[in-house]
């Protein structure tokens, strides 16, 4: 019982919000706020965009020895758009990669639900969330996994359609507003207010598809457990 409390506790360092913000938010800001020419200038702007999921990824594989996820989208992220900006591609391109990767992990994600490994239970059922032990052994208690099982992969169909949702709506708003050169004070304007709009027009939508998966979830675990709120999730 101690060995497995001792592995879970380094995991609980690395939350949901510290990974979005230092390998995806902050990257993301830097490439579009400060990378212009009066400031980092684009390849300095690269550079510092990906000491920060670098750094948290290293921090993670320290405490851990795990490879950490977020971090390896993070460090794609940078490197395919601060590659796109240096070399001044077509905005089209920009488009395409801001598509890809939700697009990409839309169907990992779908995939994998036909695995005994769903990344539904990255995003959903985690320790850093739930008391994973807890759950399972009443799931076993009351035998129950199967239809768990079940459950969870209905979850991880409408995580997958949460990041399609994501790829499609990333995809419009670039094809929407960048429309200058890149390398020039327009395109970088354009790049900030997109940034700034995916907020609204991207997250939103897609957390409430996600927040409707978890809520799924949520209420197959309760009733195939008998398990309170309270016993479910970890304390904040």
């Amino acid at each position: 019982m101690s060995s497995t409390s001792d592995r879970a506790a380094p995991r609980k360092r690395s939350g949901v919000l510290a990974n979005i913000g230092f390998n995806i938010v902050i990257p993301t800001l830097i490439l579009t706020k400060l990378s212009s020419e009066e400031y980092l200038g684009p390849a300095w702007g690269i550079v510092i965009a990906l000491a920060f999921p670098v750094g948290y990824g290293l921090r993670d594989w320290l405490q851990t020895r795990r490879h950490n996820f977020f971090s390896i989208l993070g460090i794609v992220s940078v490197v395919l758009t601060g590659s796109m900006s240096l070399l001044q591609l077509d905005p089209a391109y920009i488009a395409i990669k801001e598509a890809a990767i939700p697009g990409l992990l839309g169907l990992a994600t779908l995939i994998s639900a036909y695995t005994r490994w769903p990344l539904a239970k990255i995003f959903l059922y985690n320790e850093q969330v739930m008391r994973v032990e807890r759950v399972k052994a009443a799931l076993e208690r009351h035998q129950a996994e199967t239809a768990f099982e079940q459950r969870l992969r209905n979850a991880s169909f409408m995580v997958a359609a949460s990041f399609f949702l994501s790829s499609v709506l990333n995809y419009m708003l670039a094809r929407l507003l960048l429309v200058s050169p890149p390398g020039t004070p327009e395109y970088a304007a354009e790049l900030g207010k997109m940034t700034a709009l995916s907020f609204p027009v991207i997250a939103v939508p897609s957390t409430i598809v996600l927040m409707g998966a978890m809520f799924y979830l949520l209420s197959g675990i309760r009733k195939l457990t008998h398990l309170t709120f309270e016993e479910i999730f970890q304390e904040l």
